[in-house]
């Protein structure tokens, strides 16, 4: 580590080593609320309705709601608060630690309004102090334009601090390509309904396409403690399928697509791709649900969070249940 990057380490405001901190979902405590929201009013808690499916640039996932007014440019605020609040009681922006601004976007070639996807506009939030906030953009657009690595240029960085404040499920995609497999991880992915489940994958992505030729897959939730192997296999992402024992695969089969299951898994959805389509450097796949299982009782289901949030809990003596790698 260079001396400047060492200088940056100490004034950036940051409490923890990591830039993603790894937890189980089921015993984080406190966790923030996100609200769909006006000017002055908590509209709908979408918590755990809205999908976040993009980083570049981001992208939300929500089912459509008849609260919301895409009347105004199809313009959404999201504001994340720490207590639980109720449908209609006042809130503005100074209620909240966090607000995401923006806007509907439509698939190309789609007369299916099923999901609305909308991208981000602007973030804000006070996980950390301005200056805090400063010295870490700083450091973004100094150390990060590098080859390979996708640059989060301006406030998107800050709207993708936002999105990781609430804690995002990281599973497993296996696929099969004649009798070779890959797996692979993803925390841009969701249950839209009973019926329907979205995945984003980097477009150029060796994944992608190999999820695009497969077109049926099983998406896994794993315990928390399998958090060193899921990160372990991100560079699957860029590689071409493998034989069997390549992978941390169990001897248990999926019901209809007999793929085989990671160990530690918690739960699976076999999954028949629909449709996609392509935006900023994702593309979107929204597939039908074939099947939903448990596998085992556990209640350590593996996500992970954005270490300035982390840190304003840690500053406001919150708990935590960290896994650092």
């Amino acid at each position: 580590m260079n001396l400047l990057q060492k200088i940056f380490n100490r004034l950036n405001g940051l409490y923890y080593p990591q830039e993603y901190l790894c937890l189980a979902t089921e015993s984080f405590p406190s966790p923030l609320h996100a609200w769909l929201a006006d000017d002055r009013k908590a509209i709908k808690d979408i918590t755990k309705l809205h999908l976040f499916v993009g980083y570049h640039p981001l992208i939300l996932a929500l089912p459509a709601l008849r609260e919301i007014n895409l009347e105004q440019q199809g313009i959404i605020h999201i504001l994340f608060t720490e207590k639980n609040i109720h449908s209609n009681e006042n809130l503005d922006k100074k209620d909240a630690i966090a607000c995401l601004t923006l806007k509907r976007i439509d698939p190309p070639n789609s007369a299916n309004a099923h999901p609305w996807y909308f991208e981000g506009l602007i973030g804000e939030h006070r996980f950390l102090s301005s200056f805090h906030q400063a010295v870490i953009r700083l450091n973004n657009n100094l150390n990060n334009k590098k080859a390979g690595n996708i640059f989060l240029k301006d406030n998107l960085y800050t709207q993708v601090q936002i999105a990781y404040s609430i804690p995002r499920n990281i599973s497993l995609i296996t696929i099969e390509e004649k009798d070779k497999f890959n797996l692979f991880p993803t925390d841009l992915h969701g249950k839209l309904d009973d019926e329907h489940y979205i995945v984003s994958l980097r477009h150029d992505g060796k994944a992608c396409q190999q999820v695009q030729q497969a077109k049926k897959i099983l998406i896994t939730q794993v315990q928390s403690q399998f958090y060193k192997t899921a990160y372990a296999l991100g560079k699957n992402h860029m590689k071409d399928p493998q034989e069997r024992q390549c992978f941390p695969f169990s001897n248990v089969l999926s019901s209809r697509l007999r793929l085989p299951l990671p160990e530690a898994s918690l739960f699976c959805r076999e999954l028949e791709l629909q449709d996609s389509f392509v935006h900023g450097i994702h593309r979107l796949l929204r597939f039908r649900i074939l099947s939903s299982c448990a596998v085992q009782q556990d209640l350590s289901t593996l996500a992970h969070i954005h270490n300035s949030y982390a840190t304003w809990r840690h500053n406001n003596g919150l708990a935590g249940n960290y896994l650092l790698r």
